[in-house]
C-alpha cells in the first residue's frame, strides 16, 4: 500500500494556501491518509473558527468513501436516513458538499483534501487545482457507477 509521504503533505499544503491566498480567501486545509487519519491540518490568518473541523470532515469523507465529497449528493439525498446514521459510525462526519476530493495516485487511494473557507465552488475548485498541479488523479466514480460509465474526463455518460 502506497502511503502519503510528509513531503507530499507539506507539498499540498504549501499549494493550497498559496491558491487560497491567490483567492484572497482565509481558508482551513485538512490532509488525510487512505483511512481518514488526520495528517496535517492548517488553519490559515483569518480563518473562521469552525473551518478545521468542516475540512477535515470533508477531507476524511473524501479519502473512506474513496470519492470527492460532491459524488456523494445524490447517495445522500435518495437515503438521508441511511446516510445520517452513517455519519456516526465514522471517526469524523460523513458530509456529501463541495470542497472534499480524494487523493488518487495509479488507481490508488491515498488519502483526502478538504478545504473550507471559500464558498462550495471554491473549495472544490481549489481541491481539484491543487492536485491535479500535483499530478493526482481527479476521475471518480459517482456513487453506484460503473467504470464503464466514466468517459475519460470523469463525467458520466
Amino acid at each position: 500500500m502506497t502511503k502519503l509521504t510528509t513531503a507530499e503533505v507539506d507539498l499540498i499544503m504549501a499549494e493550497t494556501v498559496k491558491r487560497g491566498a491567490a483567492l484572497g480567501k482565509a481558508l482551513s486545509i485538512a490532509v488525510v491518509d487512505a483511512g481518514g487519519y488526520i495528517l496535517q491540518v492548517k488553519r490559515t490568518d483569518g480563518a473562521r473558527v469552525l473551518t478545521p473541523g468542516i475540512a477535515i470532515s470533508k477531507a476524511h469523507s473524501a479519502a473512506v468513501m474513496e470519492r470527492p465529497t460532491r459524488n456523494l449528493h445524490a447517495w445522500a439525498e435518495s437515503n438521508p436516513g441511511f446516510f445520517d446514521k452513517l455519519s456516526h459510525l465514522s471517526l469524523y462526519p460523513i458530509v456529501a458538499t463541495e470542497g472534499g476530493v480524494t487523493i488518487k495516485r495509479d488507481g490508488e487511494v491515498l488519502g483526502g483534501l478538504g478545504i473550507s473557507g471559500g464558498t462550495p465552488d471554491e473549495d472544490e475548485t481549489t481541491c481539484n487545482e491543487v492536485l491535479e498541479a500535483l499530478g493526482y488523479e481527479l476521475v471518480f466514480r459517482a456513487w453506484g457507477q460503473s467504470a464503464q460509465q466514466i468517459d475519460e474526463q470523469g463525467e458520466a455518460k
